[in-house]
C-alpha cells in the first residue's frame, strides 16, 4: 500500500493507483474530460492538472501514478488558472453554442466543468470554422462542431468493443473524427453498439431518439436487466413522462460493466410494431374489441373442453414460464427453436473468464448476431493478440478475425479430430486412450476438412495458456446423437485445460436456461386448441406458419400475423412494463424493473396467466425457485 496526502487528507491506496483515482477514493473532485474509469488513461485534455510538492510543473492526475508520501494540491490558484486556460482553448477550437445544444443543462461535461470554474463567457474568441454534421447513421448523429478531440469514443470502440471503426484524421486543431477510411458513419463498419455515444462528454455523438427530449434534471433513470438475449446485461433506462428516451449500459453491472449492443440499446426504442391495447375476440370472422371477462371466459371454455396445449416464449420471466408450465402441464412447450445443452460432467464457466483467456474456440454460434456483448469480449481480446478458432457448419462473421476456421456439416467429428490432433501433438492435458492416427486417418473423408488444418488449429489452441470455449445449438444441428456431440465437447475442454471448466453455452433467449430447468422443450406443432404466451417476442415466419391450431388464444404486446389469425387476443405488457426474474447464461438470477406504466387495458403476462388459471379451475403455485433448483443445470445458480 502507498500513503499519500491530497488536499490535507491522508489516504492509503494500492500501488499503481493513479492520483486521480486516489483523489476519488479520498472524496476529492478533480475535473476531467478525456478520462473515463473504464478506459485506459490517456492524458489528452490536461484538465485534471494538479500541484505535487517537489514537482516543477503541474501534473496530469489521470496518468500520474500515486507515489509514497506524495503531497498533492488540487485547489490552488495555479491549478484553477490552468483549468480555465484549458477550457478556454477547448471552447475556442469548435462551435459550442451551449444554449442550443441538446445536452446543455446538466448532461455536458464540458459545460459543467466550465461552470465549476466560474466561467460565464468565452475568454478566447472561437474561430467559427464550419464543421459538417453526419446524420447518415440510423441511430447516431455525429456533430463535429461539438467534438473536443478527447478520443473517448475512439478508445471505447477499440478497447471495449474491439471494433476499431472510429479514428482521427489530420492533426492539432484540424483533427477530425472519422469512421473507417473517411466514410459516413452510417456506411462504416459500425456495429451500432452505441458505446461511443455513452462515453462522449459533449454533444458530439448523440442518440437521435433522445435529443432535445429532456434535461438531466427532468428525466428519471431506472436500472434493469436487458432481455434481448441470455447474457443478461445491466441497463440504465432513461425515461420522461412515461416515455422511453434512451437506454445505456450500467457501468456498475458485474456481467457487462456498461457494455451493450444494438439489440439491448436501440432495438427497443426503434420498435415500430403496433401495440395491442385492448382484448380482442373473433366474432363472425372478425376480431373485435371485447372485455377482459369475456376474453378470458371464452379462452378458458375452449381450453378446458379438450387436450389443449400451451406455447410460451423463453423471452418471458421465470414467473411466467412457471405459471404456463402448471396450467398446461406436460403440454407446454417453447416457442423458440432452441436448446440448452448439458454436457455430462461439464460445469460451465462464467463470462469473466473471457477477460482472462488468450485463446477462444467458438463452436456452432455466430456472436455477431446473438449474445453480441459476449462477442465483443472475444473480439477485443483477439484484437489484443488472443487466438481464435471458429468451428461451425456455415459461414460465420467471426471467420474474418479467426486464426483458424473449420467447417463441416456435422461438428462432433471435428471435435473428435481436434482431440486426436492434440493427442498426436502431445498437447492433450487430459489422459486419453484415443488412437489419434485412427481418427485423423478418416477425418477428411468424414468431414471434408484436411488433417493439416486440424493439426494447425490444435497446435494453436493447445499451446495457449487459458482457453475459453463458447458454443451454440448448431453443435448438434444435423446430428441425431446429441449426447455424442456434448461428450466430444467435454473431451475437448478436458484436453485443453486438464479439467472441465472453460466452457460457456449461449442458451438462446433471455430465459432459455430457466425454461430448460423447468423442463420446457422445443415447440411441437399444435393440432388442437392452443394458448400462446408470447409477450413482446417477435415470431419468425417459419414458426408462425407452424402454429395452425383449431383454436388459438394469444397474449401478446404487438400485432402480428399470428394475432391476426387468433380467436382471442389478450394485450400483454412489454419488457419495460413488467418486473420479473431472469437467469442468464452463467446462472445469475436477476430481477428486472418496471420502467414504463402500461395502458389501462394491458396486463402483465403473469396476471394474465393467473386469471386464466382461475377461470380454468387450475391450482397454481407462485413458487418457481423449487422447480428451478430441481432441474439439471449446466451452471451453478446464484443470486445477483
Amino acid at each position: 500500500m502507498i500513503k499519500l496526502t491530497i488536499d490535507g487528507k491522508t489516504i492509503e491506496v494500492t500501488e499503481g493507483t493513479t492520483v486521480l483515482r486516489a483523489a476519488e477514493q479520498a472524496g476529492v473532485f478533480i475535473p476531467t474530460l478525456c478520462d473515463h474509469p473504464h478506459l485506459t488513461p490517456y492524458g489528452g485534455c490536461r484538465l485534471c492538472l494538479v500541484e505535487v510538492e517537489g514537482f516543477r510543473t503541474l501534473q496530469p492526475s489521470c496518468t500520474l501514478p500515486a507515489g509514497n508520501n506524495m503531497v498533492i494540491h488540487t485547489d490552488t490558484p495555479k491549478v484553477h488558472a490552468a483549468r480555465k486556460l484549458v477550457l478556454s482553448l477547448i471552447f475556442s477550437e469548435r462551435n459550442h453554442f451551449c444554449p442550443y445544444c441538446q445536452v446543455s443543462g446538466g448532461d455536458c461535461e464540458l459545460q459543467n466543468n466550465a461552470y465549476g470554474e466560474g466561467m460565464d463567457h468565452w475568454p478566447i474568441q472561437p474561430n467559427w470554422q464550419s464543421y459538417e454534421v453526419d446524420a447518415s447513421h440510423p441511430y447516431i448523429i455525429l456533430e463535429h462542431n461539438r467534438c473536443i478531440l478527447c478520443r473517448r469514443c475512439v478508445r471505447a470502440c477499440g478497447e471495449l468493443v474491439g471494433n476499431f471503426t472510429l479514428g482521427f484524421a489530420e492533426r492539432g486543431a484540424a483533427s477530425i473524427l472519422t469512421a473507417d477510411l473517411g466514410v459516413p458513419l452510417g456506411e462504416s463498419t459500425c456495429v451500432s453498439c452505441g458505446m461511443c455515444v455513452q462515453v462522449c462528454p459533449t454533444g458530439a455523438l448523440i442518440d437521435r431518439s433522445s435529443a432535445y427530449q429532456g434535461l438531466e434534471k427532468n428525466v428519471e433513470k431506472i436500472e434493469t436487466i436487458c432481455q434481448g438475449c441470455s447474457v443478461g446485461c445491466g441497463l440504465t433506462v432513461v425515461v420522461r413522462d412515461n416515455r422511453l428516451l434512451r437506454i445505456e449500459g450500467n457501468w456498475d453491472a458485474a456481467i457487462n460493466q456498461g457494455l451493450t449492443c444494438e439489440i439491448g440499446r436501440y432495438r427497443p426504442i426503434y420498435d415500430e410494431r403496433k401495440r395491442i391495447e385492448t382484448p380482442l375476440i373473433r366474432k363472425d370472422g372478425k376480431l373485435i374489441p371485447t372485455t377482459w371477462e369475456e376474453a378470458l371466459n371464452e379462452t378458458a371454455r375452449v381450453l378446458k373442453a379438450g387436450n389443449a396445449s400451451g406455447i410460451v416464449s423463453s423471452r418471458l420471466s421465470v414467473e411466467t414460464l412457471n405459471l404456463a408450465r402448471q396450467i398446461f402441464n406436460s403440454h407446454t412447450s417453447l416457442l423458440e427453436n432452441q436448446a440448452v445443452l448439458v454436457a455430462p460432467g461439464l460445469v460451465e464457466g462464467k463470462l469473466s473468464a473471457l477477460d482472462q483467456a488468450d485463446c477462444f474456440i467458438v463452436i456452432g454460434t455466430d456472436l455477431s448476431e446473438n449474445q453480441q456483448v459476449a462477442g465483443f469480449m472475444v473480439k477485443r481480446a483477439v484484437q489484443s493478440g488472443a487466438e481464435l478458432l471458429v468451428i461451425d457448419t456455415q459461414a460465420n462473421a467471426f471467420d474474418a478475425i479467426a486464426s483458424h476456421t473449420l467447417k463441416a456439416a456435422e461438428l462432433p467429428a471435428l471435435l473428435q479430430g481436434l482431440v486426436a490432433a492434440l493427442t498426436k501433438l502431445n498437447l492433450n492435458k487430459a489422459q486419453s486412450e484415443l488412437k489419434p492416427w485412427d481418427v485423423l486417418g478418416t477425418l477428411t473423408a468424414m468431414t471434408g476438412v484436411e488433417v493439416d488444418a486440424i493439426l494447425a488449429a490444435a497446435e494453436t489452441v493447445g499451446s495457449a495458456n487459458q482457453v475459453a470455449i463458447l458454443f451454440g445449438e448448431r453443435l448438434v444441428a444435423g446430428t441425431t446423437q446429441t449426447s455424442e456431440a456434448l461428450l466430444q465437447l467435454a473431451r475437448v475442454s478436458g484436453a485443453l485445460t486438464g479439467e472441465q471448466s472453460s466452457v460457456i453455452s449461449v442458451k438462446g433467449e433471455a430465459n432459455g436456461l430457466a425454461a430448460a430447468l423447468l423442463g420446457l422443450e422445443t415447440m411441437q406443432s399444435p393440432s388442437g386448441a392452443c394458448f400462446l404466451a408470447l409477450g413482446d417476442a417477435a415470431i419468425p415466419a417459419d414458426l408462425a406458419n407452424a402454429i395452425q391450431p383449431t383454436f388459438l388464444a394469444i397474449q401478446a404486446s404487438y400485432a402480428s400475423e399470428l394475432t391476426e389469425r387468433a380467436d382471442v387476443v389478450l394485450p400483454a405488457a412489454t419488457w419495460a412494463e413488467e418486473a420479473g426474474h431472469f437467469i442468464n447464461l452463467e446462472g445469475q438470477v436477476q430481477q428486472t424493473s418496471v420502467v414504463l406504466k402500461a395502458s389501462p387495458q394491458v396486463k402483465t403476462n403473469t396476471k394474465i396467466l393467473t386469471a386464466l388459471a382461475e377461470k380454468m379451475g387450475v391450482k397454481i403455485s407462485t413458487d418457481w425457485q423449487t422447480p428451478i433448483h430441481a432441474g439439471k443445470s449446466p451452471v451453478v445458480l446464484h443470486n445477483q
